[in-house]
């Protein structure tokens, strides 16, 4: 758990609309763009974002696609550092980095542009939210084989009825998972 205060917490949590029924009947979507919406949930979540990249040395910012950019770019302008897109196969263009990952039904795969990376560099990894951790788990062996140290992951919900936690954990080999709210 990270030093995110209560009122943030919650501020960011009233922000976070349930949606019944999508994509598919029997799921409740938790849709962040209210929270995207409100200058100040914005504001305070890409400040404690941004603490947590500065308090865990941090270099550079990794979003996963999609809504991870929305929240790693200005996480990465606030702190200071690089952000590095992690893209699905086929839409970054020139030399790429890939890494296939399983999902509940067959496979996905990610890729990163591997120069942007380098020995020298600690990656915070940022999502909005872990809820099976496959992309995440991905990514950070993505950021380990371009040869980057794996800072941490943070992200903003937690599906905690889901086994990201577990998944990812055994792949972060210590680096700290942070999540501000957990559903």
């Amino acid at each position: 758990m990270t030093s995110t205060t209560e009122s943030t917490r919650e501020l960011l949590l009233s922000r976070i609309r349930d949606v019944q029924d999508y994509p598919k009947p029997g799921v409740l979507f938790k849709d962040i763009t209210p929270l995207l919406a409100d200058p100040a949930a914005f504001a305070a979540l890409t400040d404690t974002l941004a603490e947590l990249c500065v308090r865990h040395g941090a270099t550079k910012v990794v979003g996963l696609e999609a809504r991870g950019f929305i929240l790693a770019a200005p996480v990465a302008v606030r702190a200071g550092l690089g952000f590095v897109p992690v893209r699905k196969a086929g839409k970054l263009p020139g030399a790429t980095l890939g890494q296939t990952y399983a999902l509940e039904y067959g496979t996905a795969e990610i890729e990163i542009h591997a120069e942007d990376l380098s020995a020298d560099d600690r990656i915070m990894v940022i999502d909005d939210i872990l809820a099976t951790g496959g992309t995440a788990e991905a990514s950070v062996e993505l950021i380990r084989r371009a040869g980057a140290e794996v800072a941490g992951v943070a992200v903003l919900m937690e599906l905690g009825f889901l086994p990201g936690r577990a998944r990812l954990e055994k792949g972060l080999r210590g680096a700290p998972l942070e999540v501000l709210i957990t559903v």
